[in-house]
């Protein structure tokens, strides 16, 4: 049995995958996970239904695993923080900078080969569409093996 708050195998699998430098997308409902995305990246379909499995749920389950170095959202036309955007600033903390970036600007990233895992979730509020760059464990903090001699 697992000691982790994520169980489900593939989403393991395409975590571990990544490494500093890579991207995570985190997608909601609306997004072309197929053609805004490389090829080569994982892609993890857990859109059960409208608003199963939710991103603010994908995002707090993947912090306690990854060291995220800094996001990017994508943001509305006018540039108006989302509701959304507000949580996952809440979840990401203030040390984590957030880019926010148009859609087609936003499509561009996600579209880069570093993007690396992409996990399509049931998130139906708009523009919840979330780019983690994946950091670095740094020295000093615990990890699961830590206690392992």
């Amino acid at each position: 049995m697992l000691r982790s708050t994520i169980l489900h195998p593939e989403l393991l699998y395409g975590l571990s995958l990544c490494g500093h430098g890579s991207k995570i997308l985190i997608a909601d409902a609306n997004f072309p996970v197929i053609t805004k995305t490389p090829p080569a990246a994982k892609k993890i379909f857990l859109n059960i239904a409208p608003g199963l499995v939710d991103a603010t749920t994908i995002l707090k389950l993947i912090i306690e695993i990854i060291p995220v170095e800094s996001a990017a959202i994508m943001a509305t036309p006018d540039i108006v923080e989302q509701p959304i955007h507000t949580a996952y600033r809440s979840i990401l903390g203030t040390t984590i900078s957030i880019t926010g970036f148009k859609r087609m600007e936003f499509y561009e990233c996600s579209e880069n080969k570093e993007t690396c895992l992409v996990i399509a979730t049931g998130e139906t509020r708009r523009f919840a569409n979330l780019l983690l760059t994946v950091g670095v464990i740094m020295p000093g903090i615990t990890t699961a093996m830590s206690n392992v001699k």
